[in-house]
């Protein structure tokens, strides 16, 4: 009969034999090879072993690297005081790493690859924190010989094998995925910077910007400065904490909404965050109601379009002016009505307005698009964690 505990959810078609427990010690060595010669690599939380010149990271190893111990292509090295948060990984290359580091090779029938994703497990992690030794966290370490006597479920090398390469395809891909939502969001930033200081303009568009104070073609509100009391239904009520969806699980009454507040949020309004991360905006999408707290300003354009005003308030112009206004020496750093609505806005005619506001929400679209990719990537990536593993 077999032993359901030892049989992962998530299986590949062709293995049904329960997975085995193995102490950890009858699949790896130790490494204790020492070198002060070859490339010095690092062990990250997120990224696993690198290369040290790929940080942005002061070099602050050791003149002396005679201890340093030797890295070989497959193995796997952990951080003794870290192996509990996490810092494992495989490597990808020969090289060397700070006696602060642990490195074990893997023994015959051991997937090094499929181990590798194993220990960044939730679960293992909480077994390395439970094995680590020490008063204090800050002290915790986790050393071979105590490492070698952890108990791990695992299956026969072939399936172990179909598995790693089942994760190399998902880190793959979202490696791939990071790097293109990174290049996109550098392209929109350029976008903006060459649009808004006018060195990009639509073919046929020459005439000149105007240029207002924002008082003069918008009106700008404070939300409510008093704390209000929550009820379990009503009005939605948000802050700094909300501005990027307008969402939120708090709620005002009808009647506190109608006595706190004289402005009520319109379609085609723009929220701006006021208190701590300052210039962050979004627009109203619709005409229900919506309370807001004084850590928002609610700008209500009225010869401006709506899209080119939220995007050039976005724009590095913008947020050079409002960080130039803002209360730095308060905390957090705080921007007040009337200092907003004195920043200076450069506007084109109407049409080139549409335009340019047409383009950056493309932009911002594609953008959309690829962090829901890479979101639902990661996802995919957590339940196979989860569910492919015993």
């Amino acid at each position: 009969m077999k032993n359901e505990n030892l049989v992962p959810k998530v299986r590949f078609k062709g293995f049904s034999d329960p997975w085995e427990q193995r102490k950890l010690g009858e699949l790896f060595n130790e490494r204790k090879e020492k070198s002060s010669q070859g490339e010095l690599l690092s062990v990250t939380i997120n990224s696993g072993i690198v290369k040290f010149d790929t940080l942005d990271r002061k070099n602050n190893s050791s003149a002396d690297k005679s201890n340093y111990r030797v890295v070989r292509y497959g193995d796997i090295a952990y951080n003794l005081m870290r192996m509990w948060q996490g810092a494992s990984g495989l490597s990808m290359y020969n090289g060397i790493v700070s006696p602060a580091y642990t490195v074990i090779t893997p023994r015959t029938n051991t997937d090094a690859g499929f181990m590798a994703v194993n220990f960044k497990r939730k679960s293992m992690i909480q077994v390395f924190q439970r094995n680590s030794q020490g008063l204090t966290s800050d002290t915790w370490n986790l050393k071979f010989p105590v490492l070698k006597n952890i108990r791990i479920s695992i299956p026969k090398i072939t399936e172990q094998q179909i598995i790693t390469e089942l994760f190399t395809v998902i880190n793959n891909l979202i490696a791939a995925n990071e790097d293109k939502l990174e290049q996109l969001k550098t392209l929109k930033k350029l976008m903006m910077q060459k649009i808004f200081s006018q060195e990009w303009r639509f073919k046929g568009f020459t005439d000149p910007w105007e240029q207002r104070k924002l008082q003069q073609i918008a009106k700008v509100f404070d939300g409510t400065h008093q704390t209000p009391e929550y009820v379990s239904n009503g009005v939605p009520f948000v802050s700094v904490e909300n501005i990027k969806t307008l969402k939120t699980n708090k709620y005002i009454s009808n009647n506190a909404f109608q006595n706190n507040f004289k402005i009520f949020p319109q379609k085609g309004d723009i929220f701006m965050t006021r208190i701590g991360n300052i210039g962050s905006v979004n627009i109203v999408e619709n005409n229900k109601d919506l309370a807001y707290y004084v850590s928002l300003a609610l700008i209500r354009p009225e010869h401006i379009r709506t899209q080119y005003l939220a995007q050039y308030i976005s724009s590095q112009n913008g947020q050079r002016q409002l960080w130039r206004r803002t209360l730095h020496v308060a905390f957090p750093k705080k921007i007040n009505k009337n200092e907003i609505s004195k920043i200076n806005i450069f506007y084109p005619d109407n049409v080139e307005q549409e335009k340019i506001g047409s383009l950056i929400i493309k932009s911002d679209h594609l953008i959309a698009a690829n962090e829901d990719k890479l979101n639902q990537l990661k996802k995919l990536k957590k339940y196979l964690m989860q569910n492919m593993f015993v």
